[in-house]
């Protein structure tokens, strides 16, 4: 039994094309045209994040900026989102939960390197890269940790380096939701303007685009088996 995983990319360039035609065209556009802004080559890691409100307003970040993979660990803390705040930005994006063993933050960072990606702490106490000359040559995970305590020792043992946003007043840290912003912002701008090519693979952006259609089209897993039976014979 044939499932999308195993579709080749024609086949589901075809199921994606099948799908468009229940969806607006306005949405259809809008897909494909932000699909062109969307990165894997900067992935934002949440560590133990617990506040509803800073959860989702992070995810409101990653999209407004393009990251469409954010890492999330639980550890101690449950990921919640707050509707209110997040505002739809969570169906948009690729979220990935680490939740299921006695130390999730090892889980994550590990499976992040093993798919080449340099494992950058956010911490005010080192002093290595700020944002704008942090080196972006190779694909990079962003660490956060929260407010009160910052990164666990374990990610901060495991990073392979650390950028801090310059500050100038009493308060040493920001607000975990504004940190994430300023730091994305100011990442994926410096991205956009170098040669590094950043964009997602054809396959990437197909899956994607899929599975946007996908979250906004009434028992679109019906629709799914239906393409796919046809296939199936």
């Amino acid at each position: 039994m044939v499932s999308y995983l195993d579709l080749s990319l024609v086949k589901k360039k075809e199921y994606y094309s099948f799908l468009s035609g229940f969806i607006s065209e306005n949405k259809k556009n809008k897909f494909e045209e932000n699909i062109l802004h969307r990165t894997r080559h900067i992935t934002v890691v949440l560590e133990d994040i617990f506040q509803p409100h800073n959860a989702s307003a992070v995810l409101r970040s990653c999209d407004c900026f393009g990251i469409q993979d954010v890492h999330i660990i639980e550890n101690n803390n449950k990921y919640e989102i707050n509707p209110d705040v997040a505002l739809g930005s969570s169906k948009w994006l690729s979220l990935f939960n680490y939740n299921k063993t006695e130390n999730n933050t090892e889980e994550c960072l590990s499976q992040l390197k093993k798919s080449g990606y340099r494992i950058i702490a956010t911490t005010p106490h080192q002093n290595d890269h700020t944002p704008e000359d942090l080196p972006l040559d190779q694909k990079s995970a962003l660490v956060f940790g929260t407010e009160k305590d910052g990164l666990t020792p374990l990610a901060i043992k495991m990073a392979d380096g650390f950028v801090k946003i310059p500050m100038y007043g009493f308060t040493e840290s920001l607000n975990i939701s504004v940190s994430v912003a300023l730091m994305v912002r100011s990442i994926t701008e410096k991205l956009h303007e170098s040669n590094i090519h950043w964009q997602l693979s054809e396959t990437d952006r197909i899956d994607i685009m899929v599975a946007w259609a996908k979250s906004v089209i009434k028992k679109a897993d019906l629709l799914e088996k239906d393409f796919l039976s046809k296939i199936n014979g």
